[in-house]
């Protein structure tokens, strides 16, 4: 048997239909059925010019938020006492480029008072993008620095790849103090884990294949930046394993992320030896892309300018690794996934390799992605996702805004989309072009963070909202012998379509809410496509018919 939807559209009140007839929805919540995680709260900030971090329910309804003086640079987190963890952006004439935003790390208490700050910004370094929080209390902060020109040449680069500048990476553990202070207990520098093979006369000389421990300096991803760009790595992301006491980073331009030791002071960490794997700060692990440290081809990149590497905490792949993949320059077509791998990793912590070969896994332990077609979901830039408690997993695809939710069975249960666009809420019905979202998280309504504070749904972030539908969610059912089967895009734009997994036929219809049949349509080969040019914005109920008379509907949004 197969799980399916069906929209129990028959209880929508008829003033409801008439005004989702006059109603484009453009933003807010498009999709809530049974599945859904609801016992919790979805944080995000909007990047675009917003100082706004919202905490919302499942129903899209605001149940808190914090103002902040700037626009996030780019992460935010609710951490255990209910304060807000967040870097903003903080302009620096150095490090200009797109995507750069960053530069001091906030925190908040839960009335939105500042009560620490820390600027980590200047002519030579920049914290950037992402930070985290560590169990300790203390922050790992993902840094930019410069690398003058002399330096680079004396280190093995090659000439032809410098411009105007020369950006490396780095983590930094800080240790806040006071209101506006903090003490650096901890530093890792990629600059001392480098191998080249350009200059025997250079520092770093030697054979690239043999130090999988160490980036080659000269690689260059051509497919995600030019040669001479300052930021040719593009540090986004780090995170933490207390068990392991290791720390995964990501590099958006090399199309690997990388595990280093956090077991070792800041000097040992600068060197290949020592710490609790005898390997200093060299990488302990790296995947996705063998070619950068020649061990493969474009042919065995598994990793397109990913984002939002995470350890899985609880459930089914407990201790493994989920990336978000955005799949920029996927062989065939650009489409983005949420991949999981099992590292090859023994019970002290360390990684298996063999000789001339690239690290494992081969194979993934999970994906998901958009089947018919695949890049129906697709994000260029950012984005990111987090194993739920339940086993679903919540979904950010950042471009457009769209926050959502998938059981373990990879059925979209939950979909909304950011109603800020460029710093302001806008109306129902609205066109948004400038929505995105870094990342959103789920929090549990037992979460140590909501201790003593009040979450009363109030109303929802978007102007003039649609009727509240919240409570009118999808059922979950079963039927003998049903196809499984997709319903895609919803919202759909310009035309709405169906396929069986199976290649199975069926007819398909689109209904009003009360129960009026607007158009049909037959497959062919299993797959069915019904114009919405002519059908006003509004909701609809999808229903398809398999041959052995099992019926099968779910809600569907049309937009023009």
């Amino acid at each position: 048997m197969n799980r399916i939807f069906y929209s129990i559209g028959f209880l929508f009140l008829a003033f409801f239909y008439a005004k989702t007839l006059e109603a484009q929805q453009t933003v807010g919540l498009f999709t809530h059925t049974t599945g859904s995680e609801d016992d919790g709260y979805v944080l995000f900030a909007p990047v675009r010019a917003c100082d706004t971090t919202y905490l919302i329910d499942k129903c899209g309804r605001v149940v808190h938020q914090w103002r902040s003086d700037r626009a996030p640079g780019l992460d935010v987190y609710l951490l255990p006492d209910g304060t807000l963890l967040r870097s903003g952006d903080y302009p620096n004439p150095v490090f200009n480029v797109l995507g750069s935003a960053g530069g001091v790390i906030q925190r908040y208490d839960w009335n939105s008072n500042l009560v620490w700050q820390y600027v980590l910004s200047d002519s030579l370094q920049t914290q950037n993008h992402d930070i985290c929080y560590m169990p300790n209390g203390n922050i790992l902060a993902v840094v930019w620095e410069v690398i003058s020109d002399s330096e680079a040449i004396a280190n093995g680069r090659k000439p032809s790849l410098l411009g105007t500048s020369l950006w490396s990476a780095k983590v930094m553990e800080i240790r806040p103090v006071g209101t506006d202070s903090a003490d650096i207990v901890w530093t890792w520098r990629l600059w001392d884990h480098m191998v080249q093979d350009f200059d025997s006369t250079k520092l770093n000389y030697g054979v690239v294949a043999d130090h999988p421990e160490l980036m080659n300096l000269n690689y260059v991803n051509t497919a995600a930046t030019t040669a001479t760009n300052p930021d040719w790595l593009h540090f986004n992301a780090v995170t933490y394993n207390e068990a392991l006491d290791q720390v995964m980073l990501s590099f958006h331009n090399t199309n690997e992320i990388y595990i280093v030791d956090h077991a070792t002071d800041s000097a040992t960490a600068a060197t290949h030896s020592g710490g609790a794997h005898g390997k200093g700060g060299d990488f302990l692990y790296r995947w996705g892309n063998p070619l950068a440290y020649n061990r493969g081809t474009i042919f065995t990149m598994k990793l397109f300018q990913q984002h939002n590497p995470e350890w899985i905490k609880t459930g089914k792949y407990a201790n493994q690794i989920m990336i978000f993949n955005n799949g920029n320059g996927r062989p065939g077509t650009d489409y983005s996934s949420v991949d999981i791998i099992d590292p090859p990793i023994d019970s002290s912590g360390n990684y298996t390799i063999g000789a001339g070969v690239a690290f494992g896994p081969d194979t993934l332990s999970w994906t998901y992605f958009y089947n018919v077609p695949p890049n129906r979901f697709f994000t260029p830039f950012m984005g990111g996702s987090q194993a739920l408690p339940g086993g679903g997993t919540l979904i950010c695809e950042a471009q457009s805004g769209r926050l959502f939710e998938i059981d373990s069975a990879k059925n979209v249960v939950w979909d909304y989309i950011n109603p800020v666009d460029n710093g302001v809420a806008v109306a129902q019905e609205s066109t948004v072009a400038q929505n995105a979202v870094y990342r959103c998280l789920f929090y549990q309504s037992t979460y140590s963070g909501f201790a003593g504070h009040t979450l009363a749904p109030g109303a929802r972030i978007e102007i003039n909202p649609l009727p509240d539908v919240c409570g009118l969610v999808t059922t979950q059912l079963s039927f003998i012998n049903a196809p499984a089967t997709r319903v895609y895009p919803n919202p759909a734009k310009g035309e709405v379509m169906a396929a069986t997994e199976d290649r199975s036929e069926f007819s398909m219809s689109i209904t009003d809410m009360l129960g009026r049949i607007i158009a049909t349509g037959q497959s062919a080969s299993g797959m069915a496509t019904i114009s919405t040019a002519s059908i006003p914005s509004g909701l609809y109920i999808v229903k398809l018919t398999s041959a052995n008379g099992g019926e099968l509907a779910t809600k569907l949004a049309v937009q023009h």
